[in-house]
């Protein structure tokens, strides 16, 4: 299993997990890397799954990036139970262990929060030991993400803490917190792991929209590695 492994989670649901990692797999694809982008349990609609399958250009199918989905717009375990199925951590990094011998960076979303069951008594934070990933922590640039932004990094597993990057999305109406929010987990985590993305309009948000050069540089440091020192909250 050679791909580098990112798996994308936030704060909360409706925070920009879909924006961000259509982002970073339309770039990488653009970039002519070989990337993949799974969002391997969801409930409700398969909206975001097919929004990623358009920022690989159709490369994948439907099924390979989204291969549990349940139709009920709950808790996908909730979601999962109605339609009495189970959804198992082991057959989840099995099937993520499969698509990463396909390319070279694999990009996971996750469902809901960090810690919002998406199986049988696991989490998002679950899939990260077994598949040695990189998480990415999204949260929106308000108010609150502070402090949300370090009870995710604590509730990590420790190694996973010490990789995890921070994305902090704009809001269409900035504040005092918006402009300062930014600085201060810089201060309290280190500088490298924190990545601001401005405000996207509805139409920047789409697959097929190309992106300005500013959100390229911003993706672009993702893939690098964090320097050496302050980068753990322990």
């Amino acid at each position: 299993m050679g791909a580098r492994i990112f798996v994308v989670t936030g704060t909360d649901t409706g925070v920009g997990k879909t924006v961000l990692t259509v982002l970073l797999a339309r770039h990488l694809h653009a970039a002519g890397v070989r990337v993949a982008a799974l969002k391997p349990v969801s409930s409700g609609t398969r909206n975001d799954a097919r929004a990623l399958r358009a920022a690989l250009g159709g490369r994948l199918t439907l099924d390979e990036i989204n291969p549990w989905h349940f139709r009920a717009p709950v808790a996908p375990l909730l979601a999962a139970r109605l339609e009495k199925r189970r959804v198992r951590l082991a057959d989840v990094v099995d099937h993520t262990r499969a698509m990463a011998r396909r390319c070279d960076v694999l990009l996971v979303e996750g469902a809901g929060g960090l810690m919002s069951p998406i199986g049988e008594i696991f989490t998002t934070g679950d899939l990260l030991a077994p598949l040695k990933a990189v998480p990415i922590i999204v949260t929106p640039n308000r108010l609150g993400a502070v402090n949300q932004v370090l009870l995710v990094l604590h509730t990590l597993p420790v190694a996973a803490a010490k990789t995890a990057r921070v994305v902090l999305m704009a809001p269409l109406r900035p504040d005092m917190a918006t402009r300062s929010n930014a600085r201060l987990l810089a201060e309290l985590v280190g500088k490298a792991r924190i990545h601001v993305l401005p405000w996207l309009s509805r139409r920047a948000r789409s697959p097929r929209v190309k992106a300005s050069p500013a959100i390229v540089r911003t993706l672009a440091r993702f893939l690098l590695p964090l320097p050496r020192g302050r980068n753990s909250t322990s």
